[in-house]
């Protein structure tokens, strides 16, 4: 789940999971080990990792498809039903745990984010990614209207009226005006919209040679090739990757405006998200100077 704009939104912790869901879950008398922002806050009980869910159809979609999904080269965290057959028990659901942590492998990500694809491709497009963000907006309904906006003829016109857009921050002001003029280099784009997931960078989980780890999908409905470039983005904004990056990956399908695409996306999302930090915006405008170069 997109809980943090990975580089460009503080975290917040959450606590302890509560007692009742420990035991609904099957984990009475296991004392509970925080794991950080690699399992979205997540709780390790034995070998079973407790999880505070943002959304509840989002989560409960997820486990459902992780409990059959098979990839291959992949390893998935699969679903632990409560003892009731519940996935989400009071805002929190439970996984398998995977060993491993997120390492600056990204061309690595990349190249299972194709395989990952390939096998959500079969997927149907769940309801809750057809509605638009409903005030008072939660947590997710600044990613689907930044999604929106990267997408839609005036740009960020799903999030008309937040205060974030009234009175920008600002390097979110900066934000805007890079929205408004990369906006103008978008092009129809040919590639088929797909069950994707899209929020990649440091959220699949690595242990030496092992198969790369994931721990949860974050769906969206856009082209296969638009998920890697925001692991893509993402990777050279705030994680170190090399431009080189984009070059090694540019056999796939539209890869300039999926890119353009990506980094109005994030753009959108450090403009809108309220904990969004002036730290981020720097390599991010410093990315899509590099894409620009390429349109």
């Amino acid at each position: 789940m997109d809980t943090v704009d990975t580089g460009s939104v503080l975290a917040v912790s959450p606590g302890q999971p509560p007692l009742h869901v420990c035991s609904t879950f099957g984990l009475k008398d296991i004392e509970p080990t925080p794991l950080g922002v690699d399992w979205d806050g997540g709780w390790l009980c034995g070998d079973v990792v407790l999880s505070p869910v943002a959304d509840h159809a989002r989560a409960a979609w997820s486990a459902k498809v992780r409990e059959s999904l098979n990839v291959e080269g992949v390893r998935m965290a699969r679903p632990v039903r409560s003892t009731d057959g519940r996935y989400v028990v009071s805002g929190w659901r439970a996984d398998t745990y995977i060993e491993g942590f997120p390492e600056p492998r990204h061309d690595e990500v990349v190249s299972m984010a194709g395989r990952l694809h390939a096998a959500t491709s079969v997927l149907e497009r769940p309801r809750f990614l057809v509605q638009p963000p409903v005030p008072p907006w939660a947590e997710v309904d600044v990613f689907v209207a930044a999604d929106r906006g990267a997408w839609e003829k005036v740009p960020l016109r799903s999030a008309k009226g937040v205060e974030q857009l009234e009175n920008p921050t600002p390097d979110g002001q900066r934000s805007l005006e890079l929205i408004s003029a990369l906006a103008t280099l978008r092009k129809p784009v040919q590639s088929q919209d797909q069950l994707v997931h899209g929020d990649l960078f440091g959220t699949v989980l690595f242990s030496g040679t092992l198969a790369p780890g994931i721990t949860d999908i974050t769906p969206y409905w856009r082209p296969a090739s638009w998920a890697a470039a925001v692991a893509v983005v993402d990777a050279i904004s705030w994680g170190g990757g090399d431009e080189d990056l984009i070059g090694r990956w540019d056999a796939l399908p539209e890869w300039p405006q999926m890119l353009l695409r990506a980094v109005l996306f994030r753009l959108s999302v450090h403009v809108l998200h309220p904990r969004s930090t002036s730290e981020a915006f720097p390599g991010l405008a410093r990315t899509a100077d590099v894409v620009r170069l390429l349109l």
